[in-house]
């Protein structure tokens, strides 16, 4: 898990600090010994590039950047969001529980295309409200640019979008590719943020030949 989610740590002040979720990756390549992993980032394509500026990507196999945004904190970065997620974006970081709830299950119902089943809907509504509001907005505040890195990169890269995305709009890749001229584009058809979800066979398929070609 992501630092501030699920079973790992959340501290109340260690999310600005790009060398700290570097490390974090850094440590779980090193303790599986994994060799030359692809980072797979949905949505907050920060933490693989964190990595990527401080270890470089000699030791990994391709990178994987599923509906992501690649910078915060400037109003560049805002303009691919869509009016609905500038809209609901406050409302995530509410600290009393029922409007914290309620905040979060319309967000998450932004997420795709094809509603999840309510067992699933729950379950998803569950481990969200398991992140602490101040580590959502932690995460969110973040300054950083990554317009200088991606040029850099020179492993694969895989950049997945769904085509009805509700949340970044699809025109980000564009600029993603206009600073990784050699990266794969996979937009899929009828999917939303979430194209795993909505389309999981497509996405799969798409991501396994990546896997293989490396």
């Amino acid at each position: 898990d992501l630092r501030g989610h699920g079973l790992s740590d959340k501290p109340r002040d260690a999310y600005a600090d790009s060398r700290l979720w570097a490390d974090d990756i850094n440590a779980v390549v090193k303790t599986l010994r994994l060799d030359h992993p692809i980072l797979c980032s949905w949505s907050y394509g920060l933490v693989p590039l964190d990595y990527i500026r401080h270890y470089g990507d000699e030791d990994i196999g391709g990178l994987h950047l599923v509906s992501a945004l690649t910078k915060l904190g400037s109003a560049d970065a805002m303009s691919v969001l869509t009016p609905e997620t500038l809209t609901a974006t406050p409302g995530l970081f509410a600290t009393e529980a029922e409007e914290s709830v309620r905040n979060l299950r319309d967000f998450i119902r932004m997420l795709f295309a094809r509603q999840p089943s309510v067992e699933d809907s729950y379950l998803m509504l569950g481990y969200n409200v398991f992140v602490p509001p101040y580590v959502r907005q932690a995460l969110l505040s973040r300054v950083i640019d990554n317009d200088d890195l991606l040029p850099k990169i020179r492993k694969p890269v895989l950049i997945t979008h769904g085509a009805d995305d509700a949340v970044v709009k699809p025109s980000v890749v564009d600029r993603h590719k206009a600073h990784m001229a050699h990266a794969q584009i996979h937009i899929m058809a009828d999917t939303g943020h979430a194209p795993f979800w909505d389309d999981p066979v497509a996405f799969n398929r798409r991501l396994r030949a990546f896997a293989e070609s490396l």
